[in-house]
């Protein structure tokens, strides 16, 4: 919602279009009773006792462009500027007065007396589209970027009941990395158990002595024996 206090800084209706289009929105269109709700209860903030909000209607999207049209006709001229085919209208009452008045104001004058058909808020009237107020637009919901994306594949297959088949397709790096990542504490692990038994290993190696075939534990005289004068 673009409101401006200062009269001044207010637009005409397509200076109001044109800044929404160049944020990529388009000027307020709606579609049912229940979005006329929800910017009803937006706009009740500005009507606040005490806000010091002066009055200021709105631009919306609704607008008529046909030259020598009879009033009877006229009602069924208005289109949305973005496109919209929706057929919802809020008229107030005995509007929209066509004539000059082409462009679509939401009503904004909380201060006003009421008419004949109420208080002069969130109903709509027709104005002459160089007039200056304040505006809202309209945007399509923005996409998260890191959501994996949804395609929608159609199978050939014998039998198939032409059911679509919907496919999330995440990439095949990141699968690559969730099946690597928790396989790196048992790496580690497998890496220092071999550590430790190739430094055991080889510390025992260091610690033995070799015997050499040629001595022995017993100490047997090689010379023979003198046979003494001992008698058994």
């Amino acid at each position: 919602m673009a409101y401006f206090h200062e009269l001044s800084s207010r637009v005409s209706f397509q200076e109001a279009r044109l800044a929404c289009e160049s944020e990529g929105g388009a000027l307020l269109s709606l579609d049912n009773e229940a979005e006329q709700k929800l910017i009803e209860s937006m706009l009740q903030n500005l009507t606040k006792p005490g806000t010091g909000i002066s009055d200021g209607d709105f631009w919306i999207g609704l607008w008529r462009n046909g030259e020598g049209q009879t009033s009877g006709a006229c009602p069924d001229l208005y289109q949305w500027s973005d496109g919209s085919s929706s057929q919802y209208r809020n008229w107030y009452t005995d509007e929209p007065s066509c004539g000059s008045e082409k462009c679509v104001v939401m009503y904004h004058q909380p201060t006003a007396n009421p008419g004949l058909g109420g208080p002069y808020l969130y109903q709509w009237n027709d104005d002459r589209c160089n007039m200056k107020h304040n505006y809202i637009c309209k945007y399509e919901p923005e996409i998260n970027p890191t959501s994996p994306i949804e395609k929608t594949y159609f199978t050939n297959q014998p039998g198939d009941t032409h059911q679509n088949v919907v496919v999330t397709e995440a990439g095949i790096i990141p699968n690559l990395i969730y099946v690597v990542i928790p396989t790196i504490p048992l790496l580690l692990l497998i890496l220092v158990a071999f550590g430790t038994c190739c430094f055991q290993m080889l510390h025992k190696s260091k610690g033995r002595t070799k015997t050499s075939p040629t001595q022995s534990t017993l100490w047997i005289s090689k010379s023979t024996r003198k046979e003494s004068g001992m008698e058994v």
